[in-house]
């Protein structure tokens, strides 16, 4: 059979438009090949987002927007997902519009709920909601820093406010004297620096040989440790604490009148004998001065002696 060059014609004319519409579709994002489930969500506000934004989950892109439209009267938004994936999407499954970063637009995101058992069919509507961009967390977190910045700046401003009229023509006179002063200071605290580092280095043999016998000083130290720790000093000290206590049982036994030593010291008798003898002793002492002859009787030309005075007892002192 012979095709005729009409058939032909049409053939490429028809086989023209298909190609024409396939490649417009595809260039809009949608694949007439390819079978699409088709989800609802409804938002108040889309943030922004823009047709044939990515649809993903757990940031697997499955889809596409493919059209936002006014729902109703209210002034709430259709949006329509085009989804190309074969994984089963829960009916409680959530839509959530994210910023994947700050050059980029805005996206949807599944949150898909697992325990749910029913797949939502194509044409279902699904719940929405807005997840918080990065900007919109800097700019909330920059707010508070801001007013605070604007306090700081406040703040700042007073001070040097007050500062600048503190700070009259006296009161910078002043403080370039006392900078000039401070000034002063340091130069001749680096030149004390300087004479002490001239003074060290002058006497460096010296204070070698000062360090060198500190160290003969304390290897003489560590030997004389050395002879006090053979030297026993434990059992020294254990003989004089048994002296010690014997020197205290000694004491005791005075104090309590035993022994020729605490006889002498709590009999009263005793001393009071004693103290009577040595009044008789001393008065007797005192008759042999005023009368040596009655004591030592030497007579050469036969002289009498003397009748006998007693002596009178020397009043006590």
């Amino acid at each position: 059979m012979k095709i005729t060059r009409e058939i032909k014609t049409a053939i490429l004319v028809i086989a023209s438009i298909a190609l024409f519409i396939w490649g417009y579709s595809f260039l809009k994002g949608k694949d007439l090949l390819t079978d699409y489930t088709t989800y609802y969500v409804e938002y108040d506000n889309v943030e922004g987002l823009g047709k044939s934004a990515q649809v993903t989950l757990n940031g697997l892109s499955i889809g596409k927007v493919n059209a936002i439209t006014f729902a109703d009267k209210t002034g709430k938004l259709l949006v329509e997902l085009q989804i190309k994936s074969d994984f089963p999407i829960s009916k409680s499954s959530v839509a959530s519009i994210y910023d994947p970063g700050i050059i980029g637009g805005k996206q949807i995101m599944i949150i898909p709920n697992y325990n749910d058992p029913e797949i939502a069919k194509s044409g279902t509507k699904l719940s929405g909601s807005i997840k918080p961009g990065l900007t919109d967390l800097v700019a909330e977190k920059l707010a508070p820093l801001q007013e605070k910045l604007d306090k700081v700046l406040l703040n700042a401003d007073q001070l040097i406010s007050g500062i600048n009229n503190v700070l009259d023509k006296k009161g910078q006179a002043d403080l370039k004297s006392a900078l000039g002063d401070l000034s002063e200071t340091l130069s001749q605290f680096r030149q004390a620096s300087e004479s002490m580092n001239g003074l060290l280095d002058n006497n460096k043999s010296n204070i070698n040989g000062i360090v060198a016998n500190l160290s003969k000083v304390s290897g003489n130290f560590s030997k004389i440790s050395d002879s006090l720790v053979k030297a026993d000093l434990g059992k020294t000290v254990s003989n004089l604490q048994v002296t010690l206590q014997k020197v205290d049982q000694i004491m005791t036994e005075m104090n309590e009148g035993k022994g020729t030593a605490g006889k002498i010291i709590k009999d009263e008798a005793l001393y009071n004998n004693l103290s009577q003898t040595s009044k008789e002793l001393e008065l007797l002492l005192q008759d042999v001065r005023l009368n040596p002859t009655r004591y030592v009787n030497i007579s050469l030309f036969g002289k009498k002696n003397k009748p006998y005075v007693a002596p009178v007892n020397p009043s006590p002192q």
